[in-house]
């Protein structure tokens, strides 16, 4: 007999060889009948595998987490057989599930187009109505490649070939179409549900190289049903809305040329933006008591080479080499000059800790494929410090920086923050004994900050683990941003020391920590957390004065050098335009505030004041109008101090 440990902790005994299905029936019929598949130990299995060895088990119903990818996988191997019903002759390659979906790439002489997508999508609603059964298979290598041989399929003999041969070859059959699959699967295609949708087609090269011949990848989205799916795509079509790219046009804030991939050019309202940014960030930093530095960008590659980065990141450098034959590298990371500062002069355990930042831009190539916008970038501004402590400072040290940034991120409007621990990679320099330290210094800094955290196994630096901070958007989606890393190695790789209090030599622990990250996709994110309507103190332009007509160009004039003399960020805008169309063009562009002047207004020294996503206007005097903007412009940080003051 085989002891099976249930969620509730409760165990039974099976006859080995017992299947899942068996399992399900032996608690409830009507668990069985909702069963779709089994967790043994973690690990998705089919309902009709036998079990043969004692597992922690759990029978996954469709409602389960875990079932999605499940439909998923199910629903790419039945577009795979509607698209080779409707186009016979197309070869089947590979279909992984992924974020929010699949996709299967297919070979065939003419490509696919989107045309195409709602003739398969219909024949996949057809096949999932029949409720044909998933079925397994074990077969030999010599059968599965004679088989898909005489088939015409011969990327799937290349597939068999790759299988390594100590792994069984499974087939699966849902009715008579089969494929070369590991599983697991649902019982039937019936149990996929209509909660699907085929959204595009694009160019993918067989096993990812431009060397090979070129296929049709057709993408879907899947879901348990047609309400989740239905809100996929509002989201989805809320993201359209909020691409910053598309944005970053309206607002008139920065734009991208094929000149410089991966690189951003800021427009004034953009790079406005981006030092409001820099300036609040600085505020916080000089009151949390780092300074300010500036490190080359390019440095000799024998410092790269030094401090490990060339052995884990030299094919992602951007090198150039002088009419001297030395080797330069433009530097993906700001640590090593950081340390080279802090090694400037010597530095006492009084000194300590030692807090150094930079706004410094760094350079690292990216595939061309993944550049995307501001998000994903090769030419980017990190908000980067290094804390230079000593051992007993460590957690004092990350929980003050842990609270700065919980502080930031709901100052911008951040109230989800996901914080996840990594730990050691596989790849990565100094010795397990110093790894165990600086992971447990860093987890009891997490103990003593109260709150939960996500493990994030073998995702550190190759230099030490660190805490990832994750923040939800508006919409629900979630970008990683600030790090604290705990790195213990190195500082003596690149020769830092301090003199104790025993008057001898020690290592720094340094703490890396970047809050925003790369400023370049912060922006990116603000600009689709807020779907560009920015709080007032963060906006690029605060103001537009504009007339009704031309007989208050002079007085707008006036209104207008009132606010910057106010300090406000403020446009004028006097064309010969019907007021309608300027404040639609203004509020198109984020405009927080319309200041409309007309001969009334300039008779009585008022302003109509018109806010972004509001119908209703109000009038009030110039002197109150500004008073009343300037109170709402103050930032966050500032508004601490006053308060601070105050008390």
């Amino acid at each position: 007999m085989i002891s099976l440990t249930f969620p509730d902790g409760s165990k039974r005994e099976f006859k080995p060889g017992v299947t899942g299905a068996e399992v399900a029936e032996s608690i409830a019929k009507s668990l069985a009948k909702k069963a779709v598949a089994v967790e043994l130990d973690g690990e998705l299995k089919d309902l009709a595998e036998p079990i043969e060895a004692a597992a922690k088990i759990k029978i996954v119903t469709r409602e389960d987490a875990r079932a999605l990818e499940l439909i998923r996988h199910d629903c790419a191997h039945v577009m795979a057989e509607a698209v080779q019903e409707l186009f016979p002759g197309t070869q089947v390659t590979i279909g992984p599930v992924i974020e929010n979906g699949f996709y299967y790439d297919f070979a065939r002489e003419e490509p696919f187009t989107l045309e195409d997508l709602p003739q398969i999508e219909a024949r996949m609603r057809e096949i999932i109505a029949r409720n044909a059964p998933f079925t397994r298979e074990v077969w030999s290598r010599d059968e599965a490649k004679r088989v898909f041989g005489e088939m015409g399929e011969s990327y799937k003999v290349q597939l068999v070939d790759a299988i390594p041969e100590d792994q069984t070859i499974r087939i699966y059959r849902q009715g008579d179409w089969f494929d070369l699959c590991r599983g697991p699967h649902m019982p039937s295609t019936g149990k996929i549900g209509n909660g699907f949708k085929l959204m595009k087609v694009a160019g993918a090269y067989w096993r990812g190289d431009s060397n090979n011949p070129m296929l049709t990848r057709i993408y879907g989205t899947a879901w348990a049903s047609e309400a989740d799916l239905k809100a996929h795509l509002d989201r989805l079509e809320e993201a359209e809305k909020r691409d910053h790219r598309r944005l970053g046009r309206e607002m008139d804030l920065y734009h991208f040329q094929e000149e410089a991939p991966g690189a951003v050019f800021w427009h004034p309202k953009g790079w406005t933006l981006f030092q409001q940014l820099i300036n609040y960030m600085r505020r916080r930093q000089h009151d949390a008591g780092y300074v300010e530095v500036n490190s080359p960008d390019m440095m000799d590659r024998s410092l790269w080479e030094q401090s490990g980065h060339w052995e884990k990141f030299g094919e992602n450098m951007y090198t150039s080499q002088t009419p001297d034959e030395r080797v330069y590298a433009l530097k993906p990371m700001n640590c090593p000059g950081h340390i080279q500062i802090f090694k400037n002069g010597l530095k006492s355990y009084r000194d300590l800790p030692r807090k150094i930042a930079e706004f410094g831009k760094v350079h690292r190539f990216e595939p061309s494929g993944a550049l995307h916008g501001l998000m994903r970038v090769r030419h980017f501004t990190q908000d980067d410090a290094h804390i230079f402590c000593t051992e007993e400072q460590i957690t004092e040290e990350c929980v003050k920086v842990h609270d700065l940034m919980m502080k930031i991120y709901s100052e911008f409007g951040f109230d989800e923050v996901i914080v996840k621990f990594s730990d050691r990679p596989e790849k990565r320099v100094g010795s397990d004994e110093v790894w165990d330290k600086a992971e447990a210094a860093l987890r009891h800094a997490v103990s003593v900050t109260g709150g939960e955290v996500e493990l994030n196994p073998g995702e550190g630096a190759f230099y030490g683990p660190k805490l990832e901070y994750v923040l939800r958007d508006a919409i629900g989606r979630d970008w990683q941003c600030g790090t604290v890393q705990v790195d213990l190695n190195l500082p003596g790789r690149l020769g830092a020391f301090y003199i104790g209090e025993d008057g001898e030599k020690h290592v720094p622990v340094m703490l890396h920590r970047a809050m925003f990250g790369s400023l370049e996709r912060f922006t990116g994110i603000l600009v689709e957390h807020h779907a560009g309507h920015f709080p007032l103190w963060l906006a690029p332009v605060q103001a537009v004065v504009t007339t009704i007509t031309s007989d208050a160009d002079a007085y707008a004039g006036k209104v207008r050098a009132a606010l910057d003399a106010a300090g406000l960020r403020a446009e004028l805008d006097i064309r010969n335009e019907k007021i309608n169309y300027k404040v639609r063009e203004h509020s198109l562009a984020k405009v927080p505030a319309i200041l409309v002047c007309g001969r009334r207004e300039a008779d009585e020294g008022t302003v109509n004041i018109r806010r972004l996503g509001s119908k209703d206007q109000v009038t009030l005097p110039l002197e109150d109008a500004i008073a009343a903007l300037l109170a709402e412009a103050v930032a966050p940080d500032q508004r601490d101090r006053r308060s601070e003051k105050a008390a």
